[in-house]
């Protein structure tokens, strides 16, 4: 296991080093547009002649094929432009794009989740020379792009000054968190925990009561490998952010004094066997396998899976119930789910593109007011209905033709993509309930806003992030799992700061100590 591991990071290492090389050797083709292009005035690429050649378009994972969903045909038709979609894995993305941006793939549009190691890579690919600087192209070829992304979030994706990548704005809301069998607590007679006390002992009674029948294969607590900060829990203990403010300074989990007592909790959770003893070997779906085929009482998960994981654990258990279980409650009153603010996305298009201008008339087609409401949400009357101000999905209609629209956005329509995306959420009640149960009926205090969200571009934070953030996911699985002693925290903290935490948290805080005012 810790092989497998090392393995990864090596290869990561190697791949984000790898891409100064590729670029030092770029041909000057694939620079920006040449200087007889059209003016900004021009119309968007929808209704301009000529031919145009087929783009690349490199997405974020989603279970359905984006070259024969629905968008993808209607795109092409409001565009004129033909794309060939490919998918990152949904496991370990950010390894397999680092080696793809280090091979030259001609991808002309990559889309890569917005969260801070995301928004990190991206700002580190920029800072290297890997990508394509869509200012001057933006000017000629994006007024929908201007006149929709809102100002703020377009500055806070400049690097050393330039925009490298189109962002789309977060809707601010809570995602994940501990998601629960409702007739596993029926069984056992108790209800959902408030607090880390309660939680121990629910699920101490999944492993002693054993409500599911499962045996020796009882698992309590779920989680996929990548999770070894998991959700609601680490809120309990003030960390619900990568970074977290701690007396006004904003400070990685690793150096926050609660780490250790976040550490010591989750490593007794495995050792009483309540946390699933092969976590950090599971992948996103086998965690899901383990709860929806009944072996697992309890799972983090984003509330966008809810219906996929119900529908799924219903046809193994028709009896089967399941909620999210409230924020949890630590000393002195702890508590948070992480809510993202920033980025959603980020788009941004390659160095080795061998159509830029053509990818940023595309992305400024689907900006187009009429095509892009069309693309959200669909037609009124057909995908959804609208009154009293709000959009309502028609069903199934709406689910088959534009559940995965969101995955092809690329910047948004700021003024009014926060009322067409309600839709979303209406589209099946369960999904409705999930979300509204951790955004609007928890109180607002349990979500905790990434103050990082819309940093600009930190040379030493962006630089170091993804390496000082593995490190950190490496090292807290292994002292959970029991690999590492507790005692030993203390020495590679020393580690993380000589290996860059400590120009990052300078750096950081420089910007917060301004940006608080």
């Amino acid at each position: 296991m810790l092989k497998r591991h090392n393995k990864v990071m090596l290869l990561t290492l190697a791949a984000s080093l790898s891409v100064t090389s590729l670029v030092a050797c770029s041909s000057k083709s694939n620079t920006p547009a040449s200087n007889n292009a059209a003016p900004a005035s021009a119309a968007p690429a929808a209704t301009t002649s000529g031919p145009k050649p087929e783009l690349k378009s490199l997405q974020i994972w989603q279970k359905d094929d984006y070259n024969t969903y629905p968008v993808a045909k209607f795109l092409e038709e409001k565009t004129g432009y033909k794309v060939q979609y490919d998918m990152l894995p949904q496991d370990k993305a950010a390894d397999k794009l680092n080696i793809l941006i280090a091979s030259g793939e001609p991808y002309d549009a990559v889309t890569t989740g917005g969260t801070t190691d995301f928004k990190a890579l991206f700002a580190d690919y920029a800072k290297k020379g890997a990508l394509t600087d869509l200012g001057p192209l933006i000017d000629k070829f994006g007024p929908n792009i201007k006149a929709s992304v809102d100002p703020a979030v377009l500055e806070a994706a400049k690097v050393d000054g330039k925009l490298y990548a189109i962002p789309t704005k977060t809707i601010s809301f809570a995602g994940e968190s501990l998601y629960v069998r409702q007739d596993w607590l029926d069984k056992v007679g108790m209800k959902a925990p408030t607090t880390l006390d309660e939680l121990v002992a629910v699920l101490k009674a999944f492993k002693e009561k054993d409500p599911g029948g499962n045996g020796d294969k009882n698992i309590p607590l779920t989680i996929k490998s990548e999770a070894m900060f998991i959700n609601n829990i680490v809120g309990a203990f003030g960390m619900p952010l990568f970074w977290n403010d701690v007396n006004g300074k904003l400070t990685p989990r690793i150096m926050d004094p609660a780490f250790k007592e976040y550490v010591t909790f989750a490593s007794d959770l495995f050792k009483q066997g309540l946390l699933d003893k092969e976590f950090a070997a599971n992948k996103d779906a086998t965690a899901k396998e383990k709860f929806t085929s009944g072996r697992a009482g309890m799972i983090m998960i984003h509330w966008a899976d809810v219906p996929v994981v119900n529908d799924a654990l219903v046809k193994n258990n028709p009896n089967a119930k399941a909620n999210y279980i409230p924020a949890l409650k630590g000393k002195d009153g702890k508590i948070g789910l992480s809510a993202a603010t920033g980025f959603d996305r980020i788009t941004f298009i390659p160095k080795a593109s061998k159509h830029a201008e053509d990818a940023i008339k595309w992305m400024n087609a689907k900006l187009e007011p009429a095509t892009f409401k069309e693309m959200a949400i669909g037609q009124e009357g057909k995908h959804y209905t609208f009154k009293d101000g709000a959009y309502t999905p028609i069903q199934p209609i709406f689910t088959d033709e534009r559940n995965q629209a969101n995955n092809f956005l690329m910047g948004t329509d700021d003024k009014n993509y926060p009322t067409y995306w309600q839709a979303r959420v209406r589209k099946d009640m369960r999904l409705f309930d999930a979300w509204n149960f951790m955004n609007t009926i928890q109180p607002e205090n349990t979500r905790v806003k990434d103050p990082l969200g819309l940093a600009p571009y930190l040379p030493e934070f962006s630089k170091n992030f993804q390496q000082l953030n593995t490190m950190v996911g490496d090292y807290t699985t292994k002292l959970i799992f029991g690999a590492e002693p507790i005692s030993g925290i203390e020495a590679f903290q020393a580690k993380f700061k000589s290996s860059g935490g400590d120009a990052s948290y300078k750096e950081v805080n420089d910007w917060y100590a301004t940006a608080k005012k």
